[in-house]
């Protein structure tokens, strides 16, 4: 169960949000909405938001660029999980992730499964870790992003949750470049 422990400081994270969509526009993309709204209200900064189509190159183009910025600490992707063939998020991730955080998509479906039964075997949900940032990839229903941030990521980008949570890793995320640089 999530435990916040007050006597913790909180610390903002830069939070950007893609929306993978062929459909969706700025005026209607309501799983960005939500999620941008969480995000703010849980006293995190959305360091930038942006809509891409359905192909894999411009997503990881995407991803790449903002995993090189040093203002965003976390992606979170909607849309482009699913198993048709235009559904290419988790292929692009594939792309940049460095480690995978398989203990999020197990975690998003056993959630989902409670509130939609077994079409969550349809959702590719995933998160992983590269260059020093996190990426999570939801599917593209403002429920599942309402889901993957509510019973998730609210609680494990809070510094103050207990017994541990994603914030207070990010200054290790990268020790392995300077082990690499130690031995060179």
């Amino acid at each position: 169960m999530a435990r916040i422990d007050e006597s913790r400081p909180f610390v903002p994270v830069n939070i950007a949000v893609l929306t993978v969509s062929d459909s969706r526009t700025a005026e209607n993309d309501t799983s960005g909405d939500t999620l941008a709204a969480r995000i703010t209200a849980a006293g995190h900064h959305l360091a930038a938001r942006a809509i891409d189509k359905d192909d894999v190159a411009a997503i990881t183009q995407r991803l790449r660029g903002w995993i090189a910025d040093p203002e965003v600490d976390v992606v979170i992707t909607t849309g482009g999980t699913g198993v048709t063939g235009r559904d290419v998020t988790p292929e692009a991730f594939e792309a940049v992730l460095e480690k995978k955080i398989e203990g999020f998509g197990e975690l998003f479906r056993m959630l989902s499964w409670q509130k939609i039964g077994t079409s969550t075997m349809q959702s590719r949900a995933l998160g992983g870790v590269a260059g020093g940032t996190y990426l999570f990839a939801l599917p593209g229903s403002p429920g599942a992003c309402k889901d993957g941030w509510d019973d998730i990521l609210v609680w494990q980008l809070d510094s103050r949750h207990r017994p541990c949570n994603l914030v207070e890793l990010m200054p290790r995320l990268q020790e392995h470049l300077n082990a690499q640089a130690a031995e060179d």
